[in-house]
């Protein structure tokens, strides 16, 4: 991991806030505080230790200004990424993107088979995030359950506390959703993710060893209240 840098967080641009300028030589994260897709790309930038090269662009996800949708990105989505002259999206196409163009320790192992296991994991976080949203409704336990399943087995397929052994794109792209599940389903549903779970409880506590990570994560009280409200309200 690149060294730490301790980073005062620009505030969240709203609604009546100036467009920065486009295309003037910047790499610009348009990101959100509060968004897992963001917070993806925001670790892997921090753990390549690209603090000075990427400049962060927080929005107001509820108050979120114009210009971003007319001049940046027609999605409207965060994360989006400015750079070379362009202005591309989608979080898991950024977490590559940003580990291959820029400089920083690699986020992804030499082994092939490593390698091709990354690509099942990643292909597959949709999967659970949805999986595990849809269970809300359902037999949380049992079906959220066979999710946090899937995690535990897929970490003993290698050495190391971490899907591939060492951090990788893999652990980047599904902690900003463990984290709020986390949160959301022991506080909504009594339900520890962790318990009878070892290799995945290992799995948390040395991602929160990690200062790319912890300077990104969002404050537990604004999980609960953020998923109550749209997923039981």
């Amino acid at each position: 991991m690149a060294a730490v840098v301790e980073e005062v967080l620009p505030p969240s641009l709203n609604a009546t806030a100036e467009q920065p300028p486009l295309f003037d030589g910047t790499t610009r994260l348009y990101t959100a505080y509060i968004c897992p897709y963001a917070q993806r790309v925001w670790i892997t930038r921090n753990y390549k230790g690209l603090q000075d090269k990427i400049k962060l662009v927080p929005l107001n996800l509820y108050h979120r200004p114009d210009w971003y949708k007319e001049k940046v990105y027609p999605t409207n989505k965060v994360p989006s990424l400015e750079h070379n002259g362009k202005v591309i999206g989608e979080s898991l196409d950024l977490i590559k993107y940003v580990d291959s163009n820029f400089e920083g320790p690699s986020l992804l192992p030499d082994d092939p088979a490593k390698r091709e296991y990354a690509e099942e994991l990643l292909s597959y976080s949709d999967t659970f995030n949805s999986a595990i949203v849809f269970s809300f409704k359902g037999d949380t336990a049992k079906e959220a359950g066979a999710q946090f399943d899937y995690l535990e087995n897929a970490l003993h397929k290698f050495d190391g506390p971490f899907f591939l052994g060492e951090i990788s794109q893999v652990d980047i792209a599904y902690i900003p959703f463990v984290e709020r599940f986390h949160v959301f389903l022991f506080e909504a549903f009594k339900i520890d993710i962790t318990e009878g779970r070892p290799k995945l409880a290992a799995w948390i506590e040395e991602l929160n060893k990690i200062d790319a990570y912890k300077q990104t994560k969002t404050d537990p009280k604004l999980i609960v209240e953020a998923y109550t409200k749209r997923f039981l309200g």
